[in-house]
């Protein structure tokens, strides 16, 4: 017989499988021998008790008949070499990875133009931009083989379960070298450290079945006919021609949006949030919420999730990184961005969340007027007014910290009291903090939302609101500026036919999972055209 069995255990009960089994056998009312096996279904935190911290287990139990091991759904994919159909994807993020892979199962041959290096040689440049503070804007932590989702630490929850199948995402991942792990935790995470062997063995399978996987090709043009996209140009000069395209460039590709807007291809301004990346020691996020002086080691560094209206506009906490590294995420000279990730095990020193505030076009606009910023496209009716906010904000970041990425910072608690940090305690930012004012960086409606927030956000976890966290700015790519409009049902850009816009770039994706199981919807719809032709 087998069985679902849900149990709440204590940590290093629910880590003991021979705890597990006995109160498997209480539960059934039988004994432990009868249990041949189990394994987990489902696995969360439950740390609302300030007594005791549970771990809620629901495990498929065998009883009296012979144990399997998890099945991993294992999807095969076809030889596309000699495919007369041909789809090129621009980006090898998760959008565009799970695209070409969602093609060799049906049979098309896959064309992935990335203009950034393989993981090899984009941890090279990153390793540069760290050390040496300086960037390579086709190869950092936003460009290059996998894209943000590479560096993003593999974060895998999603709310987006009506976008696609989770459980076929996430078991891809398994079957391309991930933990197990991820199909039965609440929260699931791969971790910075592991993500980019998972990236080269999907580029390998690629490459192996016949799709083709080019680095360094930068689209610079699009080629159209009579409103139909036939094809793109690539920067070194060559042009590549395919029955469909899947723009799937990630929310930093500025110069695509640029190229859309100049040649009268429809795109919108987006809403997002900017503010500034919170970094706390990990022990006191840890006492806080597990209302503990230390965690229990069966624990994993814990996180959180903040949301507050604050003078009818949201600020929350976005991409929460325990345990984790603040790194520069630019893409150019001159402008910073900071953003987080956490390796698999979670065993650094520090914890850090962006923390960021709603933005609307017309914030933008009025922040234009009232700094007498007249340049190019921050007019209310530019679909790329908000890009421009969102850079002008990365340039002064840039600005204040002094040149080389170095991040303009304050304590927590100064920078709710407008007082400067005379001091600043030690960063997880390589290429270094420096004492700032952030009212001179950020916007005054993002800056006053923050200051009040921190303060509600003190009182529903007690200790946060300190003067030991920090205040780095800026966290400025939560999502993209710009959407790329498509049809509800067939994907398809409504002006252009064959260009299918996809992903977190296009407005249609916040996060890896979702981002993949946009590319999966785009490349079956694909699909579906072409083998109706």
């Amino acid at each position: 017989m087998q069985k679902e069995i849900i149990l709440k255990l204590k940590p290093a009960e629910a880590f003991d499988n021979s705890a597990i089994r006995g109160y498997l056998a209480k539960s059934l009312g039988s004994s432990k021998n009868s249990i041949t096996g189990f394994y987990k279904l489902k696995q969360s935190i439950d740390a609302r008790s300030r007594q005791q911290v549970w771990i809620n287990l629901t495990l498929k139990t065998f009883i009296n008949e012979p144990f399997h091991q998890r099945e991993i759904e294992r999807i095969s994919f076809k030889n596309v070499t000699h495919s007369n159909k041909k789809i090129i994807i621009v980006g090898a993020g998760p959008a565009g990875l799970f695209a070409a892979l969602s093609f060799l199962e049906h049979g098309i041959q896959p064309i992935i133009l990335e203009r950034g290096k393989d993981v090899r040689s984009r941890r090279r440049d990153l390793a540069t931009l760290n050390k040496d503070g300086i960037i390579n804007p086709e190869s950092n932590y936003c460009f290059g083989e996998g894209g943000a989702g590479t560096y993003s630490d593999g974060k895998l929850y999603t709310r987006s379960s009506k976008r696609g199948d989770i459980n076929r995402i996430l078991n891809l991942f398994v079957q391309f070298g991930a933990e197990e792990k991820i199909l039965y935790e609440a929260h699931p995470h791969i971790g910075t450290n592991k993500l980019p062997h998972i990236i080269t063995a999907m580029r390998e399978i690629i490459i192996d079945c016949g799709g083709k996987f080019l680095f360094e090709k930068k689209v610079t043009d699009f080629i159209i006919e009579n409103d139909e996209l036939k094809g793109v140009k690539t920067f070194d000069g060559n042009s590549f021609f395919a029955d469909a395209v899947i723009l799937a460039t990630g929310h930093s590709a500025r110069d695509i949006f640029e190229l859309l807007h100049q040649k009268n291809i429809l795109i919108e301004a987006k809403p997002f949030a900017l503010g500034v990346r919170v970094e706390h020691p990990q022990t006191l996020i840890d006492s806080i919420q597990y209302h503990c002086a230390f965690r229990d080691e069966n624990l994993p560094p814990s996180s959180y999730s903040l949301v507050e209206q604050v003078n009818e506009r949201g600020v929350f906490s976005f991409c929460m990184c325990p345990g984790g590294i603040i790194a520069p995420a630019a893409t150019q000279p001159n402008e910073l961005v900071v953003n987080g990730w956490s390796p698999s095990k979670r065993n650094n020193p520090f914890a850090n969340s962006g923390m960021v505030v709603t933005v609307e076009l017309k914030d933008a606009v009025e922040y234009f007027k009232k700094e007498k910023l007249k340049t190019k496209n921050t007019e209310i009716d530019s679909p790329l007014t908000l890009m421009n906010f969102q850079k002008i904000i990365e340039q002064k970041s840039f600005n204040a910290g002094g040149g080389k990425f170095v991040a303009p910072t304050q304590r927590m608690v100064d920078f709710s009291n407008n007082k400067f940090s005379s001091s600043l305690p030690e960063c997880s930012y390589l290429p270094g903090i420096i004492s700032s004012d952030l009212k001179n960086v950020l916007p005054s409606f993002i800056h006053k939302s923050l200051q009040e927030g921190f303060k509600i956000f003190g009182k529903k976890m007690n200790g946060y609101f300190s003067n030991d966290a920090l205040v780095v700015a800026t966290e400025s790519r939560t999502s993209s500026p710009v959407r790329i409009p498509r049809n509800a049902i067939t994907l398809e850009h409504p002006q252009i036919k064959n260009l299918y816009p996809c992903g977190e770039g296009a407005g249609y994706a916040g996060g890896i999972v979702s981002a993949a199981m946009d590319g999966e919807r785009v490349a079956n719809i694909i699909t579906q055209k072409i083998k109706t032709l």
